[in-house]
């Protein structure tokens, strides 16, 4: 086909011509073709190049999370708007419809799995996630020295040529982007007037005429290699940034230097780009704090923006000096930096197999999922189990309320339990049902992106692809393990509570008594309901309801790890709500400790229900030290919110820093933290327009308060302020 159909629709195109090649070649080459009239431009503010992942006119694209996405409705408009390719499109249409990766997930469910996720008591795969690629292999080699390792391996695993081939045409689409942003930066040096200008434009064509195909040389060309790639490949997380930019970083003069990171940040918060993260410690608890670790926080500080989602590891070596930028950064009310206790994750990563130099290097993308940098792909949502349904199957013998059907196993009739025992076994059990689907969601989703949306770039991004000739999604990267995220547990764990106290041990009403009043919403059991929700709370430093968590929570974390994934790993647990704890409330019929059918309020992290925790942050702080947080190795996100009041002051920040050290020293995972006044979030909710700057942590990210809907607002509003 002539270049000018290729100029409207590269992707599909080029993998409709090459339909006898292998797939993962098919796609390296209909990249590569993409790249030659994707949109490349230069922010002329930043002086940093961009590359689009895929081009506005195209039907069919590919993007690292969401795999081929074929749009025939573009197909159908490029065939309108030019009838002379109009037989041609079609044509390409009907035979890459059938790869668009959504559509093939969706065709390896069954209907059970579908039934049981429509009810919101889970969800399972869907996307291929995020990753954290190696950008110091690609920032200190160059697609030149990338060619050089698919040449060692190549010659190292026979038999292996396709995979070979389609990561070596893909460097080739890297260079040609290099190539269009040389001659990009040259035209606009030719049209500019501006001194200043000019000489930008020509200092960033030199650079283009020696990246992406050579290494880095100083930090203005790891910025403008790294951000070429970053944009092309979909705009993802940058993951440990203050390791892999140090040593261009040194290459300059420190003022330099900044500026070339304030740039970045601009474009970072211009994309909307996920999780950054800083300092940490190494296998030998060496602290690895940098200049560019506080250029990240003094940045942070200055712009105040809501993105990028930054995360900061701390450890025993942790100096001070960061500990108090931490405290006056999150004063100014951004949410950030979340904080990762390093004592605790890198012992969770090697439970898992993963040894001490290795589970050193570990960091966050997305919003709190974890990965190895460079040498994993298991830092994705994989898939998700809501307690407080699963609580409400065992209450009504699998029958699903909101629906009226019956969708998860038999477990006995609740209404003849006669011990709290009974009530207990029923929900492990269906715990263990709804994490099976689950599991078994996102293992589906896993294989149907290994066998039809393979990644060449990012396979020669991640340890272990290149080595083993094998793809990043199929097993490739040294390490696969999946993350299940868990909702609603607190809402379980205080239902339980209620239902022991007030049904089993004070036997104020029987069991049959209080499936009826769930069944009716409470309607005519308006003091039940009262009583009900005075039973101990989880968040308070209280053993009757703490006990009951850390036997759910055992149980769960346990059972996970029983689970394989199609990745060649192990499932273990995590919390991560993101913005769905609303919706996982609305998805619920009325519950022992008082919820309402259909109320979307509901636990948004590891913590206390929103509002639940009234005896202060050391008994919160307690509560959620129950978990046994060495066995999760997704985030484990768990938020306290502080009036600004007390950051305002040296010794409320020496308060806040005293309490999360004692978290951590505890075996707590993680901690994300709000400072906010209660009142600016009331006059928030009432009078947006006056506060579209307030920023608010929601559930492992940050966003401006007014953007969010009323639901995740009210439970924002709910908890409790410190």
């Amino acid at each position: 086909m002539n270049e000018r159909i290729k100029a409207i629709e590269p992707y599909g195109v080029t993998f409709y011509e090459n339909r006898e090649r292998p797939l993962n070649v098919r796609m390296a080459m209909a990249s590569r073709e993409a790249a030659k009239h994707c949109s490349v431009w230069i922010d002329e503010k930043n002086y940093i190049g961009y590359t689009a992942s895929g081009c506005a006119t195209s039907g069919m694209t590919y993007n690292f999370g969401s795999g081929v996405a074929v749009n025939e409705g573009k197909f159908y408009e490029n065939a309108e708007k030019f009838p002379e390719f109009a037989a041609e499109l079609d044509e390409i249409r009907e035979y890459v419809k059938d790869f668009n990766t959504g559509s093939l997930i969706g065709a390896h469910q069954d209907r059970y799995q579908k039934e049981l996720a429509s009810t919101a008591a889970c969800w399972g795969g869907g996307w291929a996630g995020h990753s954290n690629p190696d950008y110091d292999r690609l920032l200190h080699l160059g697609t030149r020295g990338i060619r050089e390792l698919i040449a060692k391996y190549r010659a190292l695993n026979a038999g292996k040529d396709d995979f070979y081939d389609g990561c070596d045409i893909f460097m080739d689409a890297l260079d040609i982007l290099g190539g269009r942003l040389r001659k990009c930066a040259l035209d606009l040096s030719e049209k500019t007037d501006d001194p200043i200008a000019k000489a930008e434009f020509l200092k960033m064509a030199e650079v283009y005429s020696v990246i992406p195909a050579n290494p880095a040389y100083n930090m203005q060309s790891a910025v403008l290699m790294f951000w070429l790639v970053f944009t092309f490949d979909g705009i993802d997380s940058p993951g440990r940034l203050d390791q892999f930019f140090l040593d261009f970083w040194r290459m300059d003069d420190p003022d330099e230097a900044f500026l070339q990171m304030e740039r970045l940040w601009q474009v970072f918060h211009d994309t909307r780009t996920w999780n950054l993260c800083i300092c940490g410690s190494d296998e030998n608890w060496v602290d690895m704090t940098n200049e560019v670790s506080y250029a990240v926080l003094d940045l942070a500080e200055k712009y105040r923006y809501q993105t990028p989602n930054i995360t900061l590891r701390v450890h025993r070596n942790t100096p001070e000096k960061i500990w108090q930028r931490i405290a006056e950064v999150l004063a100014t009310g951004i949410g950030m930096p979340a904080l990762y206790n390093d004592e605790v994750m890198c012992p969770a990563l090697e439970k898992m197999g993963i040894p001490p130099v290795h589970s050193h290097l570990y960091c966050m993308n997305g919003c709190n999922q974890v990965d190895i940098m460079g040498k994993s792909h298991m830092g994705l949502e994989d898939g998700e189990v809501n307690f407080g349904k699963c609580l409400e199957f065992a209450l009504y013998d699998g029958f699903d309320v909101k629906s009226g059907r019956q969708v998860s196993v038999h477990t006995g009739e609740a209404d003849k339990f006669t011990t709290f025992d009974e009530l207990m076994e029923a929900l492990l059990w269906q715990v263990d049902h709804v994490t099976d689907v689950s599991v078994s969601l996102s293992n589906s989703s896993q294989m149907t992106y290994a066998r039809y949306s393979p990644s060449p770039l990012r396979s020669c991004l991640l340890e272990g692809c290149l080595e083993k000739g094998r793809d990043y999604k199929n097993g490739g990267p040294l390490y696969g393990d999946g993350q299940i995220l868990s909702e609603g547990m607190p809402d379980c764990v205080d239902s339980l509570a209620a239902v022991k106290k007030f049904i089993f041990e004070e036997k104020r009403w029987t069991m049959a008594e209080l499936i009826d009043a769930l069944k009716k919403n409470f309607e005519g059991y308006e003091e039940m309901r009262a009583v009900l929700m005075t039973a101990p709370k989880f968040g308070n430093d209280d053993p009757y309801v703490d006990s009951i968590m850390k036997e759910l929570s055992d149980h769960w974390f346990a059972y996970l790890k029983t689970k394989r994934t199609f990745r060649g790993g192990k499932f273990a647990g995590g919390c991560s709500t993101f913005s769905r704890a609303a919706n996982n409330g609305r998805a619920c019929g009325a519950l022992p400790n008082g919820h309402l059918s259909g109320d979307p309020m509901f636990a948004d992290c590891i913590g206390a229900v929103p509002g639940q925790d009234v005896c202060g942050p050391t008994a919160a702080v307690k509560s959620a030290l129950v978990y046994d947080q060495t066995e999760v190795t997704s985030g484990f996100v768990f938020q306290l919110r502080f009036d600004k009041k007390l950051f305002a002051t040296e010794k409320g920040m020496e308060s806040f820093i005293n309490l999360a050290k004692a978290y951590f020293a505890g075996g707590g995972q993680q901690m994300s933290i709000n400072v906010l006044s209660a009142e600016d979030l009331a006059e928030a909710q009432k009078h947006p327009e006056q506060y579209g700057d307030l920023i608010v942590r929601v559930g492992g990210y940050s966003d401006y308060f007014v953007r969010l809907s009323k639901d995740l607002q009210d439970n924002i509003i709910a908890r409790t302020n410190y």
